[in-house]
């Protein structure tokens, strides 16, 4: 099935035929080991951590990967960040929602593509009203694709947080509603917060540069195993669970 265009008004062809992509595994593997050694980022874990995140791991149960975002090239250090960690054996198996604007030049589209990419139609740049039914597509999607045994990563702030990089901000409830919709299909899902740090950054340079990118700090926190029942106390709880893993993230930068 040839790719369709990535556009708002095209999403029907879009979501269908992200319901089934696959990208080639091997490829995945290729790059993801490449962006480790070109950014190797440095992974902690709270206590116990690891030893439950390979537990569930190989459980086979489907896990949402909240991580907070900061930086244009966060795609890349968590690519990096996985290689480096227990999510190398699921890489391939890891769905990943990206902003529509990202599938729209070939060559960036690919790489999107080959990262298990699922565009994601914001609010912010299309409007609220207009991007609902496609918002409505794309949970049903991530649900169906959790329940058939796949994962899911995704940043939950919705977009680059040029705030405070120490803090998470305000976390949508669309986290919550694929959580939720998974659950229902019979699929519920675990939740694994990772956070991400590039050290202190002055309020005018909250953007990283690539070299200060490589230096990335990431901090697992323990996995949660019940969610809550309402898509709103689900996506209370990630920010919650979130922002303590980033504080363990900035104190082990």
């Amino acid at each position: 099935m040839e790719p369709p265009v990535v556009s708002l008004d095209n999403c029907d062809a879009v979501y269908e035929f992200y319901r089934d992509h696959r990208q080639r595994r091997i490829t995945a593997l290729a790059a993801y080991a490449l962006l480790a050694r070109r950014f190797r980022p440095r992974v902690g874990y709270a206590e116990g951590a690891e030893r439950r995140l390979r537990e569930l791991l190989g459980s086979r149960r489907p896990v949402i990967f909240a991580i907070n975002h900061l930086s244009q090239h966060d795609p890349y250090t968590v690519a990096a960040m996985a290689w480096r960690s227990p999510l190398r054996s699921i890489i391939g198996r890891v769905r990943v929602l990206a902003k529509d604007e990202l599938f729209a030049d070939p060559a960036q589209r690919r790489k999107v593509d080959m990262m298990g990419g699922i565009p994601v139609f914001r609010g912010k740049d299309h409007g609220i009203r207009a991007v609902n039914a496609a918002g409505q597509q794309m949970m049903n999607i991530c649900a169906e694709r959790m329940k058939r045994g796949d994962h899911l990563a995704i940043f939950p702030e919705g977009t680059c947080n040029d705030v405070d990089p120490a803090t998470v901000q305000a976390v949508g409830s669309g986290v919550g509603h694929i959580a939720f919709r998974a659950a229902k299909l019979g699929a519920p899902p675990a939740l694994v917060s990772i956070g991400l740090s590039y050290g202190p950054r002055p309020p005018e340079a909250i953007e990283p540069s690539r070299e200060e990118a490589r230096s990335a700090s990431f901090y697992f926190g323990v996995p949660v195993l019940e969610l809550p029942d309402k898509p709103g106390e689900i996506a209370r709880l990630v920010r919650a669970d979130l922002q303590t893993a980033l504080d363990g993230a900035v104190a082990r930068y």
